[in-house]
């Protein structure tokens, strides 16, 4: 594979155009925003998304989704919550068999689907395969060590793909079980919001592990539940990234839920943001998924409620401390 074409302008998506290129790909970018793509073409910097970082010369941004025909492969960094729209349009100009790896950590609101399930009404001719796991963007586009899930059913594709975008920094790991993968990005993303309540509450590392961990078994459910294996969410693409993502403001997701646990409102969390929260739009949709499941999600549940302005942030922490005791697991 020597082509490789990126949906989605925002920091990630840059950032894994970035790995394309150091990986010695073609790659062109295709952003929404003309200021993205005039900034990548002139100054090989997305000035508004990745400001101060470097971009690789090999890096061509275009606003036409035709630059992208050549490509061998295409990762699809779209949000969520915008995927099926971005991969419709894209679909007039995609080739049939085409490699899509998708990027985007969330489950679509109302159909309550993964990104897989939207990508096969969006574009049924695709080859699907997801990449996921404990990565900032800052850090992989500055080239600092990063290892990931890339999850494939078809495992001859999976390692063609390794190989195309393997870097000695961007390592990434096999997996075949794609559902797996998915909900361990999108859980992990709700959860990121609950320990940040919990770190901007001032309630302590103890209670911050304990999320962790409790909200991992409810991932672990979900993912199973989804028919997703327990094996691929204890590792990189579930475990390494809520681990991350629970433990850094540099985490979108955990930064909202900072400015929750000190008092502000969603709004005021929210404001001056240009990069998407996953876990906010994510959170009701967890907790409908879960709901329709089976699955006990408390952790999930209560974070879905604070967004929803349902109930208050000391509220959901007396409701889940006074939770009935019951055996691990």
């Amino acid at each position: 594979m020597k082509r490789a074409g990126v949906i989605g302008g925002g920091a990630w998506g840059t950032a894994l155009a970035q790995v394309c290129a150091r990986a010695g790909l073609e790659t062109v970018l295709w952003a929404r925003e003309p200021e993205v793509v005039a900034a990548v073409n002139a100054h090989h910097e997305n000035r508004l998304f990745l400001p101060g970082v470097a971009l690789d010369a090999g890096v061509r941004a275009s606003h036409d989704f035709v630059d992208l025909a050549r490509s061998e492969f295409v990762l699809a960094v779209a949000p969520a919550q915008h995927l099926r729209a971005t991969l419709a349009a894209f679909a007039g100009a995609m080739q049939p068999g085409l490699p899509v790896v998708l990027c985007a950590k969330g489950i679509e609101q109302g159909t309550l689907k993964l990104m897989t399930q939207v990508l096969a009404e969006a574009a049924p001719a695709a080859r699907p395969a997801v990449l996921s796991g404990p990565s900032f963007a800052g850090e992989v586009a500055r080239g600092l060590p990063t290892a990931i899930t890339l999850a494939c059913p078809d495992a001859e594709l999976g390692w063609s793909l390794a190989e195309a975008i393997a870097t000695p920094a961007f390592r990434p790991y096999l997996a075949g079980d794609m559902v797996g993968a998915e909900a361990g990005g999108a859980v992990k993303n709700v959860l990121a919001i609950a320990c940040g309540v919990v770190e901007g509450r001032g309630l302590g590392r103890s209670a911050h592990a304990a999320l962790i961990t409790r909200g991992f078994s409810e991932l672990t459910r979900i993912a199973v539940a989804l028919g997703g294996e327990a094996e691929t969410v204890a590792g990189l693409c579930g475990l390494g990234d809520l681990v991350l993502t629970c433990s850094s403001p540099q985490s979108r997701n955990m930064s909202v839920g900072l400015a929750l646990g000190r008092g502000e409102s969603l709004e005021a969390a929210l404001a001056g943001k240009l990069s998407v929260a996953e876990g906010v739009a994510a959170a009701p949709a967890v907790r409908a998924l879960a709901r329709s499941l089976g699955v006990d999600a408390p952790i999930c549940e209560a974070t879905a409620a604070i967004l929803a302005g349902e109930i208050g942030v000391d509220q959901a922490i007396e409701g889940l401390l006074a939770r009935p005791l019951r055996e691990e697991g």
